[in-house]
């Protein structure tokens, strides 16, 4: 129910559409019964040929509820099946009428319901520190968005209209029913525990098998999302069997859960069914004793158990609309959990706005660790480092030392643990986040790209920046000459992950990207994918230009980038054990010494002779 509460919240700005589509839905229920009231004076008086001329009366006429529909017609219409004929055409189009604008009303408050929440989702998920999309795998975020929305959509929107419609239909059934029928409608009381009790324990069954559904159905998109996104590394390891091996069984599992949810659906509409013929048998019977007592007329009769049947329909659709209830209720549970779900970063009430960087970068007494099933993880320790303004400072160590995870705090993309982190004597914890992150213009290892244009690749985040900027930027990065090449040059579209370029060209994009944002923080990750010799030449110019009057911290991985830095942090185990330029640490660190030697040097240089002198 508290979910459903939640869900409540998102129809309020749609309020007046929804007030709407209810009062006209209501007006369907009303002409629609009203159109099985008219089987009354169509036995009494049109069928009849001996009925006496007078009024034609429609209602109950045992509480003297009742009007001539004389009265509502033109007075031209005399005879009894003119006055009749007229009412039911009447009736039957307000009713279509009132049926297409209530619906209609009542499905664009459903769907906007559904778009607010579908928006508010898609923004609560992306506005999450990176733990988040450690701790969710990629499938189950996409089948929270787009299951499970879909399965809420398809009650909050679709669903929803019917059911008023029906509920309308049932009310005012119901009423007529036990109005004309008197003590005879009691007797569906007998009915009522059987209908309720069942129906609620069906639609426990159908929300719990639902979650089990939407779970087996993301364990499926995660492994299609693995299989399609790695597809080289299935074809290079020759593990296509495996992989259809796997997703089958994942496949049967979501088979055998839907399979399960649909016998307990399934339950539903033949019960429903036999409760309806039965009560329908024994008011037949019980009705053929009234006519012969005089108690009731044909007329009067028959549209009771016309009105009888009519109810019967809304009693069987309501198990399905209590099922999708269910259904909705139970993919909610995903989407609400998405949405409490405590965020290990958030930005403070009242931050600072961090205007201009000028000074520099402190890391004080750092630590940082994350929690699994398996424990707590600690990553870095007591991490004291500073960074001038200006300065290039390369991080080498061994794989696993925490060289990204000591550059990832920066931006704030993990919070520490412990200690701090000061930009101009700024906790970074006191600034607004975009702020602080629009000081910062990240270089990654591996080069994101968008399936988009190359333009909009580059000038990503800044939709508006003028062309010439942005080819200014991709001169700067080298990469002017190769994108006038392309088919459509900046306008080309470069597919997912800009399949469509090499190696080279991505990293020259990545850094144009950087450029453009002029950031005065950079963050660089170099690749450690190999490239070609004229490749790697114009990757390094255009870092050169990247780099120049910046603050830089670099994870490096060439000679050339480490050579360049005024400064190299050498870290190990989560702890930085020397802090120099690199004459000074081939001589001081022994750490630094191994790793220029296995990853610096190339193999023609005289590695022998620098271990000489350990």
């Amino acid at each position: 129910m508290r979910n459903f509460l939640r869900l409540l919240r998102y129809g309020l700005p749609y309020t007046l559409q929804l007030l709407a589509g209810v009062v006209l839905l209501a007006a369907v229920g009303l002409l629609d019964n009203f159109r099985v009231l008219l089987f009354q004076p169509i036995f009494d008086k049109v069928l009849a040929p001996n009925a006496p001329p007078g009024p034609i009366l429609v209602g109950i006429p045992r509480f003297h509820l009742q009007f001539d529909l004389r009265m509502v017609v033109p007075h031209f219409l005399h005879n009894a099946w003119t006055v009749v004929a007229f009412a039911l055409i009447l009736s039957t189009i307000l009713k279509g009428i009132c049926d297409y604008l209530g619906t209609y009303l009542v499905n664009y408050a459903g769907f906007g319901t559904i778009t607010d929440l579908r928006n508010h989702l898609y923004e609560t998920t992306l506005r999450r520190s990176s733990s988040f999309f450690h701790k969710h795998p990629t499938g189950t975020i996409l089948s929270t968005l787009i299951n499970d929305v879909d399965r809420v959509q398809n009650a909050v929107s679709s669903v929803i209209g019917q059911f008023l419609q029906q509920l309308f239909t049932f009310l005012v059934g119901l009423a007529l029913v036990i109005y004309m029928g008197g003590q005879l409608s009691w007797a569906l009381l007998l009915f009522v525990p059987v209908v309720i009790t069942s129906a609620r324990k069906i639609g426990r069954e159908v929300r719990h098998r639902t979650r089990t559904g939407q779970d087996k159905l993301a364990e499926i998109q995660n492994i299609l999302h693995e299989t399609v996104t790695g597809n080289r590394i299935v074809k290079a390891f020759n593990t296509e069997l495996w992989e259809i091996l796997r997703f089958k069984k994942a496949a049967t599992r979501l088979f055998r859960a839907n399979l399960r949810s649909v016998r307990i659906q399934s339950i539903s509409s033949p019960l429903m069914d036999s409760i309806g013929a039965i009560a329908i048998a024994i008011f037949l019977f019980i009705g053929r004793n009234e006519i012969m007592h005089g108690h009731m007329t044909i007329g009067i009769f028959a549209a009771f158990i016309i009105l009888l049947f009519k109810l019967y329909d809304p009693i069987r659709r309501f198990a399905y609309f209590y099922n999708s209830f269910q259904q909705a209720m139970g993919a909610s549970s995903s989407i609400f959990e998405f949405f409490d779900s405590e965020d290990d970063v958030k930005e403070r009430h009242h931050a600072v706005t961090l205007k201009h960087f000028e000074r520099g970068i402190r890391f004080e007494d750092v630590g940082f660790s994350y929690s699994s099933e398996e424990g707590e993880h600690q990553i870095l320790h007591n991490v004291d480092l500073e960074v001038r303004a200006g300065e290039v400072l390369a991080l080498v160590g061994p794989s696993g030392a925490g060289k990204s995870t000591l550059v990832n705090l920066i931006p704030r993309f993990y919070d520490v643990t412990s200690g701090r982190i000061l930009i101009d004597g700024h906790d970074l914890r006191d600034l607004t986040l975009s702020s602080l992150r629009r000081q910062v213009a990240q270089v990654t290892q591996e080069t994101i790209l968008f399936n988009d244009t190359v333009h909009d690749n580059i000038a990503y985040g800044q939709p508006e920046t003028k062309r010439s900027l942005v080819e200014e930027a991709a001169r700067n990065a080298l990469a002017h000459d190769f994108i006038l090449r392309m088919p459509q040059g900046y306008d080309t579209v470069i597919g997912e992950k800009g399949f469509r370029l090499s190696g080279g060209e991505k990293q020259r994009m990545a850094i144009a990207r950087a450029l453009l944002k002029n950031a005065p923080i950079l963050i660089l990750d170099e690749a450690t994918s190999a490239l070609d010799a004229e490749s790697e030449a114009l990757v390094q110019a255009a870092l050169a230009n990247l780099m120049r009057d910046r603050t830089v911290l670099v994870i490096a991985h060439r000679l050339s980038t480490v050579r360049r830095a005024n400064r190299i942090a050498v870290l190990e185990g989560g702890r930085i054990t020397a802090v120099g330029p690199h004459e000074e640490l081939l001589e001081t660190s022994p750490t630094y010494k191994r790793l220029y030697q296995l990853q610096f040097m190339d193999s023609s240089e005289p590695v022998l002779a620098a271990g000489k002198e350990e």
